[in-house]
């Protein structure tokens, strides 16, 4: 007697978010613009510092490190290297240890190195306060210069995006692009820009908080009624 056996279903995919219209597209961003600060009124920058310096060097050790962990290493550093020059002369041994935990530490010890010693030759060591500037320094692009503008200058010149403002951006129905320059330039034209810093914060503690990657919690979600991806999102 022959025995079938029957292949174990495969998971059905969740569907995508159908296309929004720009209008919609458009009326869905004013009415995050009006919710998102009542849901997140203390959301903020979650990398301490206490000047551009010190957050522009917190936001190169950031990079694919929790800002958690950044937030214990950094005060060794910050006593250890307080300016510009401190970055330039620290010998590259020394800096890897203060920075080791936060991983990448040797790409991570010569860009902060660089970094010090073109803020002395181009800018007399101080952090410039133009997005230009800021990208060109070495290890930093153009979402570290939007941290440093937005949150150390009070400068609106882009929107950070992160993985969490990618993933949401998407599931919004607000861009349906993974560059995250494309997603940014998709926000912009969405939002006021009096809320692009603040937008990012929004956005990330909502990414934290409520809507992860592998586990949205779509049941308790301020937003669900707006967002097209909810039915995608919840178990089936």
């Amino acid at each position: 007697m022959t025995t079938t056996i029957n292949p174990k279903p495969r998971r059905q995919a969740a569907a995508r978010p159908k296309r929004q219209t720009a209008s919609a597209r458009k009326t869905l961003a004013g009415e995050l613009a009006r919710r998102l600060p009542a849901i997140y009124p203390d959301a903020h920058c979650e990398l301490v510092s206490s000047n551009p310096l010190e957050l522009l060097v917190a936001t190169i050790l950031s990079a694919q490190c929790t800002d958690k962990r950044v937030n214990l290493t950094t005060p060794a550093l910050f006593a250890r290297c307080p300016a510009a020059r401190d970055y330039a002369e620290i010998p590259q041994e020394e800096l890897e240890a203060l920075v080791r935990s936060t991983g990448f530490y040797r790409n991570k010890a010569k860009n902060l190195r660089a970094m010090g010693q073109a803020l002395l030759e181009r800018h007399g060591g101080e952090v410039p306060s133009t997005l230009e500037a800021l990208a060109a320094l070495p290890g930093v692009g153009r979402k570290t210069a939007n941290v440093v503008l937005g949150n150390a200058f009070s400068l609106n010149e882009g929107v950070v995006v992160d993985t969490h403002v990618g993933r949401l951006a998407r599931r919004l129905g607000l861009t349906s692009h993974t560059d995250p320059v494309r997603v940014e330039h998709d926000l912009m034209a969405l939002f006021p820009r009096s809320t692009w810093t603040d937008l990012s914060h929004w956005l990330i503690f909502h990414g934290r908080r409520r809507c992860a990657a592998r586990k949205p919690d779509c049941a308790s979600c301020e937003l669900r009624d707006l967002c097209p991806s909810a039915p995608a999102c919840e178990p089936h």
